[in-house]
């Protein structure tokens, strides 16, 4: 009889092994829901405040700015508090398509999902907007600000869409998502690389560069004015992840090994740069800095290059309690036309 039990005990146990581990397999493909709503872009941004928040790296945040105090009063929402999770879908305007001298500006869309007081929330959109129409079961609100104009879009109680992107187009596309399939599995970039998203990530990005046939390599000035190129039609997945220390780790997947053999040598040249002039500047370098160069590795896999590093956790709250909150419905700052070009560093 008990070894029926036993028997019977053991199958148990295994079936709902089985249901757990079928259950995060089917989960690890589907980026979450406010990034699985956003429509068409070049590159993702996700970010998981609950986290961050329980850790206390919220506590002594304060903004001075008076717009966003006055924000805060306006619609009882404060993010350091109350936002949850944040989506961003990032739109860049091809050189081609633009005839300015300035270089053209970004455009973001966003999913914010968090604690909204929906009376407070509600008449601030109807104050701010300049026209507001319905669509669907919701309310588009458009809201001109200065070159653009910011269209929001309330969900649910919980989560709110935003786009400064000049198209009503991608507001309606998040809207449409929401209400017809909840999301699916997302576009077609989040379904082939959230995959190699770690699991455990607060945080990940995930961007395409521009194909061999548009702009050509992808250029990123670092910390010093170091110029780093990725090849054309590279895809970069990022994410920052706490499992006792808070791990960084960003994999460049590119189209030959070729290719990830030339970022891993640009990272490893930047590596090298850092580090002498570390070694020249002696003692007066940040020590939480020094440990985040220090802890820095490259290497290279086929067509992928990988960089990990762990960041100091009195890095991590500088970061958060010397830089501003997160900008308000998309209204994302306009670039400066005469910002000065960063030198180029030559690799030793």
């Amino acid at each position: 009889m008990r070894w029926r039990n036993a028997v019977i005990l053991a199958a148990a146990i295994v079936v709902v092994l089985a249901v757990i581990a079928t259950t995060l397999v089917l989960r690890r493909g589907r980026p979450p829901l406010a990034a699985r709503l956003l429509p068409p872009a070049d590159a993702y941004l996700y970010i998981d405040l609950q986290p961050l928040r329980t850790a206390g790296l919220f506590k002594n945040v304060v903004n001075p700015d008076p717009e966003y105090a006055q924000f805060v009063a306006d619609t009882g929402f404060q993010f350091e508090r109350d936002l949850d999770e944040a989506a961003f879908a990032v739109h860049f305007t091809p050189v081609g398509l633009t005839i300015s001298k300035t270089p053209p500006e970004t455009r973001y869309s966003e999913v914010f999902v968090g604690r909204f007081d929906d009376a407070k929330l509600a008449a601030f959109l109807r104050k701010s907007a300049e026209t507001s129409r319905p669509y669907r079961k919701t309310i588009i609100y458009s809201i001109p600000l200065p070159g653009r104009t910011v269209r929001v879009a309330v969900l649910n109680k919980g989560m709110v869409a935003a786009s400064n992107a000049d198209s009503e187009f991608l507001i309606q596309t998040i809207v449409d998502r929401y209400d017809e399939s909840f999301g699916g599995n997302g576009n077609q970039l989040l379904r082939r690389y959230y995959r190699e998203v770690p699991l455990a990530s607060v945080a990940w990005a995930i961007a395409r560069t521009a194909s061999s046939g548009q702009q050509g390599n992808a250029q990123f000035v670092l910390p010093g004015g170091y110029e780093l190129f990725f090849p054309a039609d590279t895809v970069i997945v990022a994410a920052v992840r706490y499992l006792g220390s808070v791990q960084f780790r960003a994999d460049a997947f590119t189209r030959t090994q070729e290719d990830a053999q030339r970022v891993s040598d640009q990272l490893n040249a930047y590596l090298a740069l850092a580090r002498t002039i570390e070694v020249r500047a002696g003692g007066s370098i940040d020590p939480d800095l020094k440990a985040f160069f220090d802890s820095i590795s490259v290497s290279q896999q086929e067509n992928r290059a990988e960089l990990n590093a762990t960041i100091p956790p009195g890095f991590v709250k500088k970061l958060v309690t010397e830089s501003p909150s997160l900008p308000v419905t998309g209204a994302a700052p306009t670039p400066t036309p005469e910002k000065k070009k960063m030198p180029r560093r030559r690799r030793r």
